[in-house]
């Protein structure tokens, strides 16, 4: 079986000769900052060295630009003692710690009314923008083809809820739902529009087998939205989405959203959604062996604690026993629950690796 082949079959729930062996999650900046200090050489790239991982899904992403263009260029607005405001890449004006120890608050997010939004739209979203490919393109994709990876469209930020958070602001964007609903409306098609027309440019290129959405939309407690209001607003971009899949033979609709999101499970099914991730565990959230349980049409990547892996080997232990009875099963792809924390060791992660390797070649 090709390592392509079996990532579909496993996301599709059908037979497989064993789990697929590869990560979407991989480390924080600060933990590689914190490897280095151990002694790690080119820490960015020895997290998946070495370790006999599956050839990694091939990102259409790292080739085309699907963001915006031209691009927001980062701009320092104000230095002061403890902290600095700046523009980013999203447009966002953010307020950071000068140390980085905490995620940048935000002064002023990019859209606060719909002139802001079509300014956006129409100046940096164009499809056609003949800049989004490289000249060597043709030449990329016959590299991709000559791999045994499956190919996957879509990528972080891009998500309906997730980017009209990051474009609005959190509480702007909770309370635009009521306040500007036909804004909302808009945001979600026009972003679809988007997506939709230059993934298509790829797809008539080179076979597409993941349609990737980032939504980032749940918490401890659930869903930031009702699930009346996600089949109000994003169930209809949704289906749009999965009859673009259809036509053009992609397999697999993959979403990432955080936190504890098994109320959303169902709706997003119903949608076309056949894989979800990372299943993060978290206080209140059933654990992915239930979740599988649960509801065994949806394929499942992720749910083991990251957070174990700083316990040492005796707590990686553990945890992997505790998740062994989903290894080398269909519909599920053995993975960590989100990026690894600064607080675990290179150390400590190669032992998880290793362990985990031999859960799934040698049964």
């Amino acid at each position: 079986m090709t390592n392509r082949e079996r990532f579909i079959n496993c996301a599709l729930g059908r037979p497989i000769d064993r789990s697929p062996f590869l990560f979407y999650f991989g480390p924080w900046g600060e933990t590689l900052e914190a490897w280095r200090k151990q002694g790690v050489k080119d820490p960015e790239n020895a997290w998946r060295q070495g370790f006999g991982f599956d050839p990694p899904v091939i990102m259409a992403s790292s080739a085309v630009n699907v963001l915006y263009s031209p691009a927001y260029q980062p701009e320092v607005l104000q230095v002061n003692a403890h902290t600095k405001i700046e523009r980013n890449i999203m447009g966002q004006i953010v307020e950071s710690r000068l140390d980085g120890d905490t995620i940048p608050h935000v002064v002023r997010p990019p859209v606060t009314n719909a002139e802001e939004w079509h300014r956006i739209r129409d100046e940096r979203l164009n499809p056609d923008d003949p800049a989004r490919f490289p000249a060597d393109f043709d030449q990329i994709v016959q590299q991709w083809k000559n791999t045994d990876a499956p190919v996957q469209v879509g990528c972080y930020p891009w998500g309906l809820f997730g980017t009209l958070r990051d474009l609005m602001g959190v509480e702007e964007c909770l309370y635009a739902f009521y306040d500007t609903p036909e804004l909302v409306r808009e945001i979600m098609s026009d972003l679809t529009d988007f997506w939709l027309a230059l993934y298509a440019k790829i797809c008539k290129v080179i076979r597409v087998d993941i349609f990737h959405i980032w939504e980032d939309m749940s918490g401890k407690q659930g869903s930031m939205i009702s699930t009346d209001m996600v089949r109000q607003f994003m169930l209809p971009q949704y289906r749009r989405i999965a009859e673009f899949c259809k036509q053009h033979g992609i397999p697999i609709i993959q979403l990432d959203t955080d936190g504890n999101c098994e109320g959303l499970i169902p709706v997003f099914a119903k949608a076309g959604i056949n894989m979800m991730m990372p299943f993060e565990v978290t206080d209140g959230a059933k654990s992915i062996l239930q979740l599988r349980r649960d509801y065994p049409a949806m394929s499942m990547q992720g749910g083991i604690d990251k957070r174990a892996l700083a316990g040492g080997p005796a707590a990686i232990d553990k945890e992997l026993a505790r998740i062994a009875p989903l290894i080398n099963t269909t519909c599920y792809f053995p993975a960590l629950d989100h990026l690894i924390p600064p607080e675990v060791t290179f150390e400590n992660y190669s032992y998880f690796v290793r362990r985990l390797r031999e859960m799934i070649f040698q049964g």
